[in-house]
């Protein structure tokens, strides 16, 4: 009897847990179509330049190694 009672706990455990995460899903304000293309345009602007900084970055220290 012992193990069935242990089941019947996990089980009420997962359901609790798995109702919670229901409930905190349903609090999420989930963000509008024009908002994840504009967020996502931005990032992607910010990594190509952060991509051609480490570029010019990488040049100049490759002419000053040249120099010395």
């Amino acid at each position: 009897m012992p193990k069935k009672a242990k089941n019947k706990v996990k089980k009420t455990k997962k359901e609790t847990y798995f109702s919670k995460v229901r409930k905190e899903l349903k609090l999420v304000v989930w963000p509008s179509l024009k908002e994840t293309a504009k967020y996502s345009i931005s990032t992607i602007v910010f990594c190509v330049f952060i991509c051609l900084f480490f570029i010019i970055l990488n040049l100049l220290m490759s002419l000053l190694k040249g120099m010395f």
